[in-house]
């Protein structure tokens, strides 16, 4: 039987160790509850699927400074040349990239009268032709695709056509199909022909970045600064940038191609601040669950050198090994427990002031209680060993040493 009493007026007496190691314990659960929460909406985040091709898509600029130049046709001659060269899959231009964390942002509204028309969720909006859902590897899941005859050159141009993203059709009209819809943007109307099942933004903190529409207008021949996309195999993709900037120069060298970056590269840098954020905040957790465990232990050391005689003197009365450890270890336990307790109200307290500053979401309770049981496991491994070595004082040893 367990003689609690006894333990809590023992910590009584001897108020500051037992103190200070509370204190750490209740910062250590509300923090590490709340860094482990954020390390997992972090990887969370990183682990989305994009709904692309990421290590087969490489994207890069054209800047043509020839004022005699014709970007509408340039613009069709350099895409049918990316296309014909060797390993190249498929090629397009395009306004912006996803997971660039830089681009176009829109919304359409369901009718023509401003004043009684629903406007739908932000979205991220790329312009392009009939090649691009093949350059991004994006799946079309109800509709199709635009038709070659179909794409624009301009963004005022009349008959825009709109393909939207899987996530955005269900935020706006639920269960039922976009595919027919007619979507206005001021006087402008737009058709929606397809749906894709994923189609990501460029800004991978923003919280309609599941939200796309891709309109039928290929932004590549309206100035002078051109992005492409191209789609080739990912053994191909590190040869492709001296093959491209070769092929475009012998049909006009009065430009400058340059910024190559791959889908992956790109979205690697993109998340290069969560990565990070993740990596300190688990060195972080570490670090105090380390401290932590060498306080109880330090604690428990301290505690046997000074009761060496009445450890002594219980072995003497016929207290047995495990009635030492068990003594250690429930002082370790009433100690973790008052500070758990402690520290997890307040974790739920810093998880709403982060949620306010930060826009994270609501810190579920699992996470503070997951802290108290990860910290009671690293505290009784930390005790186990010098209680187990305490309980192997002899009555002969402990005079001895008084």
């Amino acid at each position: 039987m367990l003689h609690i009493k006894p333990i809590v007026s023992s910590l009584m007496r001897s108020k500051s160790g037992p103190l200070l190691l509370l204190l750490q314990i209740i910062l250590s659960v509300a923090i590490v509850a709340n860094a482990s929460f954020i390390i997992h909406e972090r990887l969370t985040m990183m682990q989305r699927e994009s709904g692309f091709t990421e290590d087969q898509i490489l994207s890069f600029n054209v800047y043509n400074f020839d004022p005699e130049i014709d970007n509408v046709k340039q613009n069709i001659i350099d895409q049918q040349i990316l296309r014909d060269i060797p390993n190249v899959i498929d090629a397009a231009s395009t306004n912006m990239m996803p997971l660039s964390d830089s681009g176009w942002m829109d919304r359409f509204v369901d009718g023509p009268d401003e004043d009684t028309a629903k406007s739908m969720p932000g979205f991220a909006f790329y312009l392009s032709n009939d090649h691009w859902l093949n350059v991004m590897g994006a799946k079309i899941v109800d509709g199709r695709n635009f038709r070659p005859e179909e794409i624009n050159t301009r963004i005022d141009e009349t008959g825009m056509l709109a393909i939207i993203s899987q996530p955005l059709a269900k935020e706006f009209w639920g269960d039922e199909s976009p595919v027919g819809k007619t979507v206005y943007q001021g006087e402008q109307t737009i058709k929606i022909i397809g749906v894709v099942e994923k189609l990501q933004g460029a800004w991978v903190d923003h919280r309609n970045f599941e939200y796309s529409v891709l309109a039928n207008i290929d932004f590549g021949g309206n100035n002078s600064n051109k992005t492409y996309v191209v789609r080739s195999l990912p053994e191909h993709i590190a040869d492709l940038q001296e093959q491209i900037v070769k092929v475009l120069h012998a049909e006009n060298p009065n430009r400058v191609i340059d910024s190559f970056s791959s889908l992956t590269e790109m979205k690697n840098l993109t998340y290069s601040n969560h990565r990070l954020m993740a990596t300190i905040l688990s060195i972080m957790v570490m670090l105090l669950l380390l401290i932590t465990a060498l306080g109880l232990t330090g604690m428990v050391m301290f505690n046997i050198q000074r009761r060496t005689k009445q450890i002594g003197t219980r072995r003497a009365l016929g207290a047995k090994k495990t009635d030492i450890v068990s003594y250690f270890m429930v002082e370790n336990y009433i100690i973790c427990i008052a500070g758990g307790l402690i520290g997890g109200m307040l974790s739920l307290q810093l998880g709403k002031q982060l949620m306010s500053l930060y826009s994270l979401p609501i810190l579920p309770i699992v996470y503070p209680v997951i802290a108290v049981v990860g910290l009671l496991v690293v505290t009784t491994l930390a005790v186990i060993v010098p209680a187990v070595r305490a309980s192997s004082i002899s009555p002969a040893m402990a005079t001895r040493n008084v």
